[in-house]
């Protein structure tokens, strides 16, 4: 690996989570609701892991903000309680997860899903007590704005220099960039390795077991 980290710091959907498939079907199934055009599954892929008010202003750039805050309303509706789509950890994640907080590190979250989406994920997958802390994108800026990365530095006490940031989207790269923390790029979620590689991530991983055997 070459250098050494005090603190992980993980995005959620299409990086520790396999959520995609849910979070388009939900989308359109929210924007049907309200009268809206369909949705196309590539569009909606390119703005997951923003805050699902971002992805919307980027889906839906002429709308009245009104409406688009109630397709957001009935998004949450579908996903949270309505969309039955299976969202499991990714192959190796849950293992993983264990043997990094075994090995010594701090992990924690940094994510473009509201907290009660949040909350509802850590339950499901029983990893809740694996993270020292949380960030959605509800209660702080969306990515690619650095500040949760900020609060989280601040919260923990861990120095930029001492923190890697582990994401599958371009967001979460550029993000990492901003706050002047390391990262490394998953190629098995949303964004390919052109994009992920613009914004200089430290390498490209096709697994999650092999991030974990970089991190050894």
């Amino acid at each position: 690996m070459g250098k050494a980290y005090e603190l992980l710091i993980f995005d959620w959907d299409g990086t520790l989570m396999d959520s995609a498939e849910r979070i388009v079907r939900c989308f359109q199934a929210a924007a049907h609701d309200c009268g809206w055009r369909t949705l196309t599954d590539e569009a909606i892929r390119k703005t997951i892991g923003l805050g699902v008010a971002e992805a919307l202003a980027r889906l839906l750039p002429g709308e009245a903000i009104a409406r688009r805050q109630a397709i957001a309303s009935r998004y949450r509706e579908h996903f949270l309680r309505l969309n039955d789509t299976p969202t499991p950890l990714f192959p190796g994640v849950a293992a993983g997860l264990k043997d990094l907080r075994a090995r010594g590190y701090r992990m924690a979250v940094a994510t473009g899903k509201s907290r009660i989406g949040l909350d509802a994920a850590l339950e499901e997958s029983r990893t809740r007590a694996l993270f020292c802390t949380t960030r959605s994108a509800d209660e702080t800026r969306s990515k690619p704005d650095p500040l949760m990365l900020h609060e989280i530095l601040a919260e923990t006490g861990v120095e930029a220099a001492e923190a890697l940031m582990i994401g599958d989207t371009s967001y979460d790269i550029e993000m990492a960039a901003r706050a002047g923390i390391d990262s490394v790029a998953v190629t098995y979620g949303v964004h390919d390795s052109v994009e992920l590689r613009i914004h200089k991530p430290r390498l490209c991983v096709q697994t999650f077991p092999e991030l974990c055997a970089w991190l050894s």
